[in-house]
């Protein structure tokens, strides 16, 4: 994900501004691994292999617990 995208991505339950944490950025300024974080409900969005996930919160556990049962990491 690159920096501009900040401009327009907002959080998926308030539409509130996201805040950017970078822990890996690569050498043409695109972040690799992060957190964007709702600057209103505080909700955190992953930054994955420069992939943000803006599942809401609720969503993105849900998800997390199908694919634990399904590889047996429960």
């Amino acid at each position: 994900m690159y920096r501009d995208l900040m401009d327009i991505l907002r959080c998926p339950d308030d539409k509130a501004v996201l805040e950017l944490d970078i822990d890996e950025e690569a050498d043409d300024g695109e972040v690799l691994q992060g957190t964007l974080t709702c600057t209103e409900c505080g909700h955190s969005y992953p930054i994955d292999e420069g992939i943000p996930n803006l599942l809401p919160p609720d969503l993105q556990e849900e998800i997390q617990a199908e694919l634990d049962e399904a590889t047996g990491n429960i």
